[in-house]
């Protein structure tokens, strides 16, 4: 697939932020739901400037299995997602909510194919 073939998705939350992190959807399947989890509570916790240490202490757990959630490694309880959300201060509800407006774009990158330059598609997290 040529590089002009591809769409680019750009957080505006991040965006707006500064941060060069962001959403990676691909092209394809529809990406695992913990991983776009991942994505999320990262995304949230280096745009609060927080360390992967401080968070995980918050929580209760060690810095490396929330490294290991925030890469869709592991596959959190619900139990563990609200903990995690709440020492973001982030309600379960937009978390939920992004990951759904996060899989819906992916679906439509992978379903619609830009022709000439690629198509940019702004994600309001």
């Amino acid at each position: 697939m040529a590089a002009s073939d591809r769409s680019v998705i750009i957080d505006i939350r991040t965006r707006r932020a500064g941060g060069k992190h962001g959403p990676e959807i691909s092209d394809g399947a529809d990406p695992l739901l913990r991983k776009v989890y991942g994505q999320i509570l990262r995304d949230e916790r280096l745009d609060q400037d927080r360390t992967l240490d401080d968070v995980a202490r918050a929580v209760g757990m060690s810095k490396q299995y929330l490294s290991e959630v925030e890469r869709g490694r592991k596959e959190p309880s619900s139990e563990m997602l609200r903990s995690v959300c709440d020492a973001l201060e982030l309600p379960i509800e937009h978390l939920l909510t992004r990951a759904v407006r996060r899989i819906t774009a992916s679906r439509r990158i992978a379903t619609r194919r830009p022709s000439g330059a690629p198509r940019v598609e702004l994600l309001a997290a």
